[in-house]
């Protein structure tokens, strides 16, 4: 199971990201996309697709996160910023900070929280664990904000803190 945090700037400009990898056992069914393919589907036409598109070498398909971590990555922004819609068509109608599954792509859940500064937490999960992740939203908006506090950022640049993303992943350890 894993799980991708992305922090948005109001103008839509990420500024930080995480990926974590969770070790904790599913407690409901769940399974991947590519578990609902047919095998013929993931094989076969793998080299047509990467010969349309100019590669030079093919890879197998793997699990996430193991061998194709860049092209993952790309993807999972892709969700990321496509959500960006619906977070906001949500937060006209929603008065609500935490809006839980927002948006669902493929395998993905979309939760996000807004702060009162227009900050979005976006987070793409596969397994549903609404309160772990409400617990979560509230300790990295606490983390954040004492990152705020600090006067020599600035709120429009990338977050670099190794303090901040240690506390992030303590966060994400102990809630997802």
């Amino acid at each position: 199971m894993s799980y991708h945090l992305f922090i948005i700037n109001p103008f839509d400009t990420p500024l930080y990201s995480l990926t974590y990898l969770s070790t904790r056992p599913v407690s409901g069914p769940t399974s991947t996309l590519a578990s609902q393919l047919p095998s013929w589907s993931t094989s076969a036409f793998s080299g047509t697709v990467a010969a349309l598109s100019g590669a030079t070498s093919v890879k197998p398909p793997g699990p996430p996160g193991t061998g194709q971590g860049k092209e993952d990555r790309h993807v999972v922004m892709m969700i990321a910023n496509a959500s960006l819609d619906a977070i906001e068509d949500v937060q006209k109608t929603n008065g609500s900070m935490y809006l839980k599954a927002i948006d669902r792509f493929n395998e993905w859940t979309v939760s996000a929280f807004i702060t009162p500064a227009n900050m979005k937490f976006v987070l793409l999960h596969e397994p549903k664990n609404d309160e772990g992740i409400r617990l979560f939203f509230m300790e990295v908006w606490e983390n954040y904000v004492k990152l705020q506090l600090n006067p020599f950022h600035n709120y429009r640049t990338p977050i670099r803190s190794p303090i901040f993303d240690g506390r992030v992943r303590a966060s994400a350890k102990k809630h997802l």
